[in-house]
């Protein structure tokens, strides 16, 4: 049974929920940075190719080392590449564009209940039903965060295509999750990040075409809350933070909690980008956003307060056989 990296119990745990909350911040802060240099004049898949793109030169050298996961786990880098990364990214964009950004941001994050179900029903384990209420506090309060009720489209493709974000964001989670099957080692999340984005990229520069790009917006400067800040000042913090760190600290904090923890605390995403849009953007925050906001974060504390530590000998939920988590049949 594979225990925590840094201890067992709570300490572990900790860390864990600290690592999500970071990938959360860093994941959060993309859509602040990305739309000023959107409105500068750049296409959105654009903005997309080049966090990525960018990323994947960042953790090049990563991969080289890790060289040996392309022959141990070729499905597995596949896998989050295509989902993870190019998946959750296009989708979500091209959902943008039929349907409201508030519905298909909401859409996109009920992946915490698909990964619950997918943990309960797929793999056969018992999840608490605190972790069950947490998701849907979470959901409800996402529901208030994004003001559903402002702007509902029933564009039949675009909720497709946010749903399809969802579910390739179960796949992050899940695939995350990756080698905590007893008796297998698991393979080192830099490498697993770095090929994901590999693949990534090779995915979206086929959708994006960048060579169709208007290059000339990156050296000038893009309008952030009246001020003129330089575009690729921008571009770095949506590589170097909005993606490196954040998906590093987010794999991480997988491994550390569970794909169900992992995703209702990653819902605070929504609340993040939401307050950085208010101070850093203008875009104030309604009274409803912000009671929405108090009840993901308690949606969050008890899902993660209630699930016992990877380490634990308790079950997942009371009355089964724990089951270390087994995705193989995903990712290979």
């Amino acid at each position: 049974m594979r225990t925590s990296e840094s201890g067992p119990g709570s300490h572990g745990k900790g860390v864990g929920l600290g690592l999500a909350l970071g990938s959360a911040l860093a994941f959060g802060g993309s859509g602040v940075a990305a739309k000023p240099l959107i409105e500068a004049g750049l296409d959105p898949l654009h903005v997309v190719w080049l966090r990525v793109a960018g990323a994947t030169l960042v953790m090049l050298p990563l991969g080289v080392r890790h060289r040996g996961l392309l022959r141990r786990r070729p499905g597995l880098l596949a896998g989050f590449g295509l989902l993870a990364v190019a998946g959750v990214q296009a989708c979500y964009f091209a959902a943008l564009s039929r349907i409201p950004v508030g519905v298909a941001l909401l859409i996109e994050y009920l992946a915490p209940a698909l990964v619950l179900g997918w943990v309960r029903f797929v793999q056969r384990r018992p999840v608490t039903r605190a972790a069950a209420l947490g998701v849907v506090l979470a959901a409800g309060g996402l529901a208030c965060v994004v003001e559903v009720w402002s702007g509902l489209s029933f564009d039949a493709l675009g909720l497709l295509l946010a749903l399809g974000a969802a579910c390739c964001q179960v796949g992050y989670f899940v695939l995350s999750d990756q080698g905590s099957d007893a008796g297998e080692e698991a393979p080192d999340p830099l490498g697993v990040i770095a090929y994901g984005l590999l693949v990534g990229t090779a995915v979206l520069t086929a959708l994006a075409r960048p060579w169709t790009m208007d290059w000339s917006v990156l050296s000038g400067t893009a309008r952030m809350q009246g001020g003129a800040v330089p575009a690729l000042a921008l571009l770095a913090w949506i590589v170097l933070v909005a993606t490196v760190a954040a998906y590093i600290t987010g794999v991480l904090s997988v491994r550390r909690l569970s794909p169900p923890v992992a995703g209702v605390v990653a819902c605070l995403e929504a609340v993040i980008a939401t307050v950085l849009a208010w101070v850093l953007l203008g875009e104030h925050l309604s009274l409803p956003q912000l009671a929405g906001g108090v009840i993901v974060l308690v949606g969050a504390f008890i899902a993660q307060s209630s699930t016992p530590a990877r380490g634990s000998a308790e079950p997942v939920a009371g009355g089964g056989a724990e089951r270390e988590l087994s995705v193989r049949g995903t990712a290979a």
